[in-house]
């Protein structure tokens, strides 16, 4: 089976929601001794994770953040602060437990798998992953950033590492990257798939200088003009405009839902990677959760297009996969509720006096 086809046939597994699952569990839900509706995102998320798993009842005990580092060709144009040799001292790094993300992990318990797609510089650290597709994508401003097949590749690779997940019964994943200069290729892609102007989806990055922020939107607008992506084939658009680390990203998505395991995006990097692997797999957007939402400018209109609200505003721009241990502990929260909160009539709680708001849908 070729790579297309078995993106096509893993794509095509995805299944839908388990309706009886949720519906059980929103019924639950309004047994539980609270006003209907008070715990707001916390009860749509528990009912969520029902349709996921097929449980009323879940735990999420076993976290893990998948991280796809990459170094990206478009460097060469200007379009970051800091050099490709970032990418690869910080994947080391983040195999420690010393980056924002991974003291993040360790402080919250989770597991960081760290794999390399690309990364451009020499490093010694048998911890990573090696899956890499060569030292860093070509530049986009003068050629396609990569094959077709290399974007495949990228895209099965991230599909196998969420099957290793689902073997070893992971039951969340979070989704990162490290990459300098893949808020270059995330906002080519975003405009690719969007028909935004390069203006509406680029940010600084990092940190750029006036003169770099506007070479960064030069680069991309001339990107999008010469290498033509296909707007309704997004690994065509990956392949032209984007970043291996991207389409590993991508891939962890689809396998994520394929094997109905939770995923949780991070910021801007991986909203954008989301949204690719939406376009991919429709269904593989009902097994997606958000976490803060980016202060990146094209974090919003990705959002929008997934149908998704970040659920914390802490002008986080990290990336890395930092805001997934924070996310982690929200489902986490959702499920405590389900589990251990009293019905009413367990509390021994006569409930009639919310009949009238029950009537009146007040609360949803």
């Amino acid at each position: 089976m070729d790579l297309e086809e078995r993106l096509k046939e893993t794509a095509g597994s995805v299944g839908p929601l388990n309706q009886a699952a949720m519906e059980q569990a929103d019924q639950y839900q309004q047994k539980l001794a609270k006003p209907p509706g008070s715990l707001g995102k916390l009860e749509d998320i528990a009912v969520r994770l029902s349709g996921i798993t097929g449980k009323l009842r879940n735990e999420i005990q076993k976290r893990r953040i998948i991280v796809l580092c990459a170094d990206n060709g478009v460097l060469a144009e200007g379009v970051a602060c800091a050099p490709a040799s970032v990418t690869a001292a910080q994947a080391v790094n983040m195999t420690k437990g010393l980056t924002g993300m991974s003291s993040l992990a360790r402080g919250f318990d989770c597991e960081v798998v760290v794999a390399d797609m690309g990364i451009a510089c020499d490093y010694d650290c048998p911890e990573i992953r090696n899956f890499s597709l060569g030292k860093g994508t070509r530049n986009l401003a003068v050629e396609p950033a990569m094959t077709r097949e290399q974007a495949l590749t990228a895209i099965n690779t991230g599909i196998q590492l969420a099957e290793e997940a689902f073997r070893d019964h992971v039951d969340i994943i979070g989704v990162g990257e490290m990459g300098i200069g893949n808020t270059t290729t995330s906002s080519a892609v975003l405009a690719a798939l969007t028909g935004s102007a390069a203006e509406e989806v680029t940010g600084r990055g990092g940190g750029l200088s006036d003169e770099g922020f506007a070479r960064k939107k030069a680069v991309i607008r001339e990107a999008l003009k010469t290498r033509k992506p296909d707007p309704e084939d997004p690994v065509d658009v990956l392949s032209k405009v984007g970043g291996f680390d991207l389409a590993a990203m991508c891939g962890v998505y689809i396998g994520a839902a394929r094997d109905r395991i939770p995923v949780v995006i991070d910021g801007f990097i991986s909203v954008v990677a989301a949204l690719c692997a939406a376009r991919i797999c429709p269904e593989a957007k009902s097994y997606m959760f958000p976490s803060h939402a980016s202060f990146e400018k094209g974090y919003a209109i990705a959002a929008e297009e997934l149908g998704l609200s970040p659920w914390f505003l802490l002008d986080m721009r990290l990336g890395e996969g930092s805001g997934c241990p924070l996310a982690f502990e929200i489902v986490r929260a959702a499920c405590v509720i389900t589990n251990g909160m009293a019905t009413f009539d367990g509390a021994s709680i006569n409930d009639t006096y919310l009949d009238e708001i029950r009537e009146k849908d007040e609360w949803q």
